[in-house]
Order: structure tokens, then sequence, then C-alpha cells
């Protein structure tokens, strides 16, 4: 084996993380989950317990409840998962300065010239494993190969600190009968999809046809069908590399449904702030706005539109925002969530184009009043200044968008399709 590529996965890291916290939880049925109260109802983690007696990671509290009444839920703190991940992402920088994140609880290890230093890079493996659950008593899954997609199935093939090897010689053997929903990339739909065309399993995506899935999904069939066959040569980022970022959003499930178009403009300005933060933290600007909606009867529809110019203002996102919805042309509100994506994303513009409407002082000036009041927020708190018209339903828009910028995924990606417009 040429490269050794290690992918770790912490077995159910919330749950596990609390259990840390509070070793009598090991004893119970536990779960981290959201609020009911401001309809955040679902399993994020449950721990062994919970698992046996049914419960499922994305069901909402009351079906969990429904299956095992006795069951503890503990309301998720991010920043304790945050600090304790980077603790035990620690221990893998120890032995390799290539160790890449994959969100909080998993990340990829090149273990290839760390073996002239520590020896065998799958013993290697073991020891770093062992270390983990040693320091913080934590169980990590670690899966070995030779490419990073590999790695990623093998540390899914046992969980529990669990260890699977695949090499090449084994890539039909191990690779080939795993369901295509295993594979990284093939979500609901695209496994939907698949099955139309007669193709269950990773053996026959790496059979099949590789114009045939190119015509069927694009680009995207032709990753599909390198990495079924294990063509991947990617390299596992070094430490400190941040993954450009290609989208930014927020959506929100609000604690009470939304009945009026205003109670709506109210909602996306609070998420246009955040998404336009974000976008001045990041030095970039967007082109691409699109929303997203879900009504009352949990079914969605979203549409997107094209800026003449990249911005990264909140009151532009959110008049693209409003623009969007009266397209739509809804004949009645009554809305659970809804989300706001910021995409087509430039890094590179050192000088703004302008229009008939707006000159150069006047967007200059509202970046500096958005600035302005970013800063007394972040340091006052969000309700320290507040738009008039956001307190005349308050109840339902009473919520930080500095606190949920840790939670923030691209809508669109969410949530599904997004219809242009």
């Amino acid at each position: 084996m040429n490269r050794i590529i290690v992918h770790s996965d912490i077995n159910h890291c919330y749950a596990q993380i609390e259990e840390m916290r509070n070793p009598k939880l090991r004893n119970v049925p536990m779960a981290v989950g959201g609020s009911e109260e401001k309809r955040h109802g679902i399993i994020l983690a449950k721990n062994d317990l919970a698992k046996a007696a049914g419960v499922k990671t994305g069901e909402s509290l009351r079906d969990a409840k429904r299956k095992c009444p006795e069951i503890v839920i503990i309301h998720p703190d991010y920043d304790s998962y945050m600090f304790y991940t980077e603790k035990i992402k620690d221990i893998y920088r120890k032995y390799t300065d290539r160790v890449e994140s994959f969100g909080l609880d998993e990340a990829w290890m090149d273990l290839t010239h760390s073996q002239l230093l520590f020896g065998d890079g799958i013993e290697l493996a073991k020891k770093i494993q062992d270390e983990v659950y040693q320091t913080y008593g934590i169980t990590v899954s670690m899966g070995i190969s030779y490419n990073k997609i590999y790695a990623k199935l093998a540390s899914d093939i046992f969980k529990h600190k669990g260890f699977a090897l695949i090499t090449e010689e084994e890539r039909e053997e191990k690779v080939f009968p795993l369901d295509a929903s295993d594979l990284l990339m093939v979500g609901s739909r695209t496994a939907a999809k698949l099955k139309q065309m007669g193709i269950f399993t990773i053996g026959q995506i790496a059979m099949a046809d590789v114009n045939v899935l190119k015509r069927r999904f694009g680009v995207m069939g032709i990753l599909l069908w390198q990495y079924a066959n294990g063509y991947d040569d990617s390299q596992v980022h070094e430490v400190g590399y941040q993954r450009p970022v290609k989208s930014i959003g927020n959506s929100k499930t609000v604690v009470k449904d939304i009945v009026s178009m205003s109670q709506l403009e109210e909602v996306f300005r609070v998420l246009c702030e955040s998404c336009a933060i974000r976008l001045r933290n990041e030095k970039a600007k967007g082109r691409v706005i699109s929303i997203w909606l879900r009504g009352t009867n949990l079914k969605g529809s979203g549409c997107q539109m094209k800026l003449s110019q990249p911005t990264d203002l909140a009151r532009d996102i959110h008049a693209a925002a409003m623009s969007l919805v009266y397209r739509m042309g809804l004949e009645e509100i009554s809305l659970r969530s809804v989300g706001v994506n910021v995409s087509g994303l430039c890094y590179s513009l050192k000088s703004e184009q302008l229009d008939l409407f707006h000159s150069t002082d006047d967007l200059q000036k509202q970046r500096s009043l958005e600035n302005v009041l970013y800063e007394i927020r972040k340091q006052y708190g969000y309700q320290s200044c507040r738009i008039a018209s956001s307190q005349v339903d308050a109840e339902i828009t009473d919520f930080d968008p500095l606190e949920i910028l840790h939670q923030i995924h691209p809508v669109a990606a969410l949530e599904g399709p997004i219809r242009t417009r």
C-alpha cells in the first residue's frame, strides 16, 4: 500500500461528549436533541441504550419518547462539542501535519510519511485510536485505505471503536457489495435515481458506463464512477487549510407559523443580516440569491435569481429575497421555516460596478452602517439595536443571527434543489 490514508469518525459524537461530561448518562437511555418549544425537536445523537430502544437520529423528540418513555433529552452545547472535537484532532496532529476536518466529528489523516518517524502506519492508526480513548474515554472508528473515499467507507463498516482496512486488492471483495448509498456524495435523491437505473451497489456504479452516468448526473456522474472504482488521488490537506466557501446561507424554523407577508419580511431581514455578516467576514460578495420556504404541511419550495452585481449588503440580499417571494406568487402564507442562501461568490473584487440607482457613496454608507450595527450587537447583544419593524411581532424574530453563525449551511444543499426564476 503506497498511501496510508485514515478516516476517523467519533461515534455518536454529541452523545459521547455528554456522557464524558456526565458519566451517569451512560446508564440511562439518552439523546441530544433540540427544543420542542422552539420547534427544533429532533434527535441529533443518541447513546447505545437509546439506540437499543429503537431511537433514531433525525426523528422527532415525540417519536423518540413514544419508543422510549424514560429517555433523557440533553439540549446541545455546540461550544463544548467544538472544544472537545478539536482536542481529539490535536492528538491526530501529534503524528501528522496532514489532518483534514470533515465536519466536527470526522477527519482524514495521511500517515504515509509519518511511518518514517513512528513505524507502520496501520499500527500507528491503532495507537492513535487507543490514545483518544485513554485520554477522553471517547471511541473513534478508524478506516484505512489507499485513498480518502475508501478510507471513509472503511470507517463506516464497524462502529464503536471499529477498525477496518481496505487494500487495493480487496476492492471488489469489500467495497463493491456495499449499498450505493454508502458512497460519499450519494444522498437519498441520488440513490433513488440510481435505483431507477437498476443500480443498487457500489460495484454496479463502478461497472456502469461512465457516459451513461454523465448523461444522467452531469459531472457528478463522472465523480461517482471514479469514487466507486477507487480512482481518487486527492490529497489530505495540511493543518490550517481552509476549504473555499462556495455559498453562505441560513435557515430558521420559527417558534410559531408565519402567516403574513410582514412577518416573513422581518424573519428574512434577520437571516439576511446573518448572511451579510459572514460574507464580509469572508471578504466575499455574492451574485446569486436563493430562498427556500417550508409550509406547515412540511412541503418545501424555492427559487433563485442572479443580481446585476455581487453584494455583501444585508439590504440588497433582503430586497432580492423579498422580490423572489413576490415572484413565487403565494396565494396564502402558512410557513414553518424559511431560508436564504448567497452563492456565486467573488473574492477578488477591488471596486464596485455602479448602476443608475446606487452611487459609490451610497454603497459605502450602507456598508458602514451595517458594520457599525454588527459591532454594537457583537459587544452588547443583538437585542441592543433592533430595527423597529422587527419588534411588531418580536416573538417570531426573537433569534440572534450572531449566535447561529456556527450552524450555517447552504440552504440548497440541506433542503434540496432550487428552481431558477
